[in-house]
């Protein structure tokens, strides 16, 4: 009996929508369309409407699996499997890893493969060409989306002569500029590429052992040398970081005869830029979309992103502010697709903020910085309920815990105490120390450093939940 798993790919950085989107927390962890859910999450809910699936395959960094983890479970659906890349090598290969888990756990498994960047709201039109792809008897289904508009950035799929409802696959088109674009948009063959694909799993490494048989090596090797780390399935560093880098379009996909695309004709956006964000949103009278605390007047078709103040503006036109606790990025509407290249001039900087929040994100919760000055830090910090911090101790400052909120078990050396809102507790230079939050709800505790050097790197760690002592 074939068995339909869905598969996800969560590992990207999605660049071009800095400063919200950074290495540290990317895209598809953040509620970008005012939904309540991630990208990651709505994703993850399409199954709903395919109750026949099995529970999902998620492929992701090693640096998110935590993040991951936590997102999947607040949704309640259910995950079969973590599988964490060491390092990224495009969608080839972690497709590969999918499908090795699949075959493991299912009998003759087809995999419905998406990406966690994709919002789609129309889910009877996506559970519908799912089942119709998982009912075909062609191996690989390309699902096509009918273009509404000559959009500049996705990729198309240039098709042949449709057999019934489905095309036969021709050529992949690179993101076009905007002639090329409307010429797509006349001839009537050409379909975004969606990235989303219905694969036989078996045929799929058939396919990429007879086509890259370096890169089918590195994988199989990879997956059978895996371990399992709490919840996760880890590959092995070695093996995997000597696949080849290519996308499953260039390994496999134009290398096959009779490929079928289905065109898709439900909504779906691709969301990898700021006017892709703004184009799902309500918009105004004069076309402006305001996420957040802004103001404008006497402007036309601006988009504003407010994330932690009141921003305004006065006679603005086609233009994207984003603005962020310490990062704004001010765009005309048009340019959204270049943010990647001011990103690479940041890096090239060596500006932090070109990677990491303000606010970090660890596997127990989160801190962020509030005043940084000579010799002192403040510090916010959330623990999740139910986790901890490492034991650890500190060569170099000293540290002030104050419980804003909830209720704190803190160890300190030898002695253990619980602490409430509005009490605290003094953590001397070299004591080991640790807060476990046992309640429902999340601590928040504001942390006092001083000392000489109060970098993150002045962390010595003796016990450890996560693997990381």
């Amino acid at each position: 009996m074939t068995t339909l798993v869905p598969v996800l790919l969560a590992g990207g950085t999605g660049t071009r929508l800095w400063p919200t989107s950074r290495k540290s927390y990317p895209k598809q962890f953040v509620d970008l369309t005012g939904s309540g859910n991630s990208l990651f999450q709505s994703s993850l809910k399409r199954t709903e409407v395919l109750p026949e699936a099995a529970p999902w395959i998620i492929v992701t960094g090693e640096e998110y699996r935590f993040l991951v983890a936590q997102q999947a479970n607040e949704t309640e659906i259910k995950i079969g499997s973590i599988l964490l890349e060491p390092v990224a090598r495009n969608t080839a290969p972690a497709i590969a890893l999918a499908a090795f888990e699949a075959l493991k756990n299912h009998m003759s498994p087809k995999l419905l493969v998406q990406t966690a960047d994709h919002y789609i709201q129309d889910l009877d039109a996506f559970a519908g060409i799912a089942r119709e792809s998982f009912e075909s008897n062609a191996p690989f289904v390309l699902f096509g989306v009918k273009p509404t508009r000559p959009e500049i950035g996705y990729g198309y799929i240039e098709c042949e002569a449709a057999e019934t409802s489905t095309f036969l696959f021709k050529s992949f088109r690179e993101k076009p500029d905007l002639t090329t674009a409307e010429s797509y948009l006349d001839r009537g063959n050409y379909l975004w590429n969606s990235g989303m694909f219905m694969l036989d799993a078996e045929a799929y490494l058939e396919a990429l052992q007879q086509f890259e048989p370096a890169m089918f090596e590195t994988c199989q090797r990879a997956y059978q040398k895996a371990s399992s780390d709490l919840d996760f399935k880890r590959v092995d560093s070695e093996a995997f970081s000597n696949s080849p880098s290519v996308s499953i379009d260039y390994a496999v996909m134009e290398r096959l005869e009779n490929l079928h695309v289905i065109p898709y004709r439900g909504d779906w956006s691709d969301i990898g830029a700021w006017d892709s964000v703004a184009s799902l949103a309500d918009q105004d009278a004069e076309g402006n979309v305001i996420q957040g605390d802004g103001v404008l007047l006497d402007s036309q078709n601006t988009f504003i992103r407010a994330e932690s103040r009141l921003v305004t503006g006065i006679g603005l036109e086609n233009l994207v502010v984003i603005e962020t606790r310490d990062a704004v990025l001010i765009a005309d509407a048009t340019r959204t697709q270049s943010v990647k290249e001011l990103v690479d001039a940041l890096k090239s900087d060596d500006r932090k903020e070109a990677t990491e929040h303000q606010r970090i994100y660890r596997p127990w919760g989160s801190y962020e910085t509030l005043v940084l000055g000579e010799r002192f830090q403040v510090k916010q910090i959330v623990v999740n309920p139910g986790a901890s911090l490492s034991l650890q101790m500190h060569h170099h400052r000293a540290e002030h815990w104050v419980v804003v909120s909830g209720t704190a078990e803190v160890q300190v050396d030898d002695g253990i105490q619980m602490l409430t809102e509005d009490q605290s507790v003094y953590i001397p230079i070299g004591s080991k120390h640790r807060v476990t939050n046992r309640g429902k709800l999340a601590l928040k505790l504001i942390e006092v450093q001083s000392g000489a050097y109060l970098g993150e790197d002045d962390i010595v760690r003796f016990d450890d939940f996560y693997g990381r002592s």
